[in-house]
Formats: C-alpha cells, sequence, structure tokens
C-alpha cells in the first residue's frame, strides 16, 4: 500500500505598503496557487498577535504537498504575481509540511 502524501501549509504574514500593487499581486496568485492545488484556508481576517513581529495580513493556504506548494512558488505564474508584491509589501513566507 502507497503511504498517502502528507499536505503542506503556505504561511504568510504580510504588511501591504501599497494597496493597488498587492490587490495585483493578490489577484494573479490566486489562480496560480488553485492550479497547484493550494486553497486559502485564511485569507486576512481577524486575529491575535501573541509573539513575534505584528503583520496585518495573514494568510494560510493548503497543498496536497510540499512538493506542489513549492512548485507553486517557483512556477512562472508566481513569480509573475510575486513581482507585484515586491516593493508593495514587506512579507515572511514559510511552507511546513503538515502531520
Amino acid at each position: 500500500m502507497a503511504e498517502a502524501r502528507k499536505p503542506a501549509y503556505w504561511i504568510a504574514h504580510v504588511t501591504v505598503l501599497d494597496e493597488a500593487a498587492y490587490g495585483e499581486y493578490a489577484r494573479r496568485a490566486g489562480p496560480a496557487i488553485a492550479a497547484h492545488g493550494g486553497e486559502f484556508l485564511a485569507r486576512g481576517g481577524a486575529y491575535a498577535q501573541l509573539e513575534g513581529r505584528d503583520r496585518a495580513r495573514n494568510v494560510l493556504a493548503r497543498f496536497p504537498s510540499l512538493a506542489a506548494a513549492e512548485a507553486c512558488y517557483r512556477s512562472a505564474a508566481y513569480q509573475e504575481a510575486l513581482s507585484f508584491a515586491r516593493g508593495a509589501s514587506e512579507r515572511d513566507l514559510v511552507i511546513v509540511e503538515g502531520v
């Protein structure tokens, strides 16, 4: 029996500096993420900062695997979207394999 792949979670903490440019990033990033099997579990919304650096926008997306999440990030479509976020935001992004 084949071992089931573990999901992976893309966790981003963002401070938006330019709403218009970041909005274009978000518009383009959504389809790129969906094309790699990603789905948003949280995107903005209320939060409670308990430790560390406070960023007003927090995003959580689930992918079918760590490889799929990394492939999404490295894809031409996502990198094109990301060009709109550069300079328009301060971001921390990590991909974590689920259990």
